[in-house]
């Protein structure tokens, strides 16, 4: 039973100190969409719906969600621009070892605030310089660190429609 208030109060802690932290590099006023990937380490791991009530408690919606295990060829497409980086062989592998879930997120200033919810892409890196991150809280390395988000409006709309066709809306349900 302590174990259980401790484990709580620990969580209720994190989810408060990760509200109250600024984010200097959201303060614009632009409503976006982005795309927003929990990774096989993610799902597997139990982190989903920690991550998402996160992702609700720092004012993102969550537009559409769906859960898919992809297969080479479409994470090779969706990864197309890393296609000749050493590490390219390896991700595919990774993205492919279980199921992900792919959501749309919106908020004033999306790309930028889910980036910086997200934290380094190193999730060794951000357990030190952003521990209240979500690469901190789930993720392991570079590698595998847990969720994935759009890096400009060109890439988030490029990531939304590759996995959400204008016929294929999945709607988010509520927690």
């Amino acid at each position: 039973m302590c174990l259980r208030v401790v484990a709580l109060l620990e969580r209720f802690l994190f989810l408060s100190l990760l509200v109250s932290v600024s984010f200097p590099s959201c303060g614009s006023t632009k409503l976006e969409k982005t795309l927003a990937i929990i990774k096989p380490d993610g799902l597997l791991g139990n982190y989903t719906e920690r991550v998402k009530e996160t992702i609700l408690e720092s004012g993102f919606s969550i537009l559409k969600e769906k859960t898919i295990q992809l297969d080479e060829d479409s994470v090779a497409t969706f990864y197309a621009e890393h296609s000749a980086k050493n590490f390219f062989s390896s991700l595919v592998r990774y993205m492919i070892s279980g199921p992900v879930l792919v959501m749309v997120l919106e908020k004033e200033n999306a790309i930028s605030c889910w980036r910086t919810l997200m934290g380094p892409t190193d999730a060794s890196k951000a357990k030190i310089t952003h521990p209240y991150s979500i690469r901190a809280m789930c993720g392991t390395n570079y590698e595998k660190n847990c969720v994935h988000g759009s890096d400009s409006p060109r890439s988030a709309q490029r990531e939304i429609s590759f996995f959400f066709s204008a016929d294929a809306v999945t709607p988010h349900d509520e927690l």
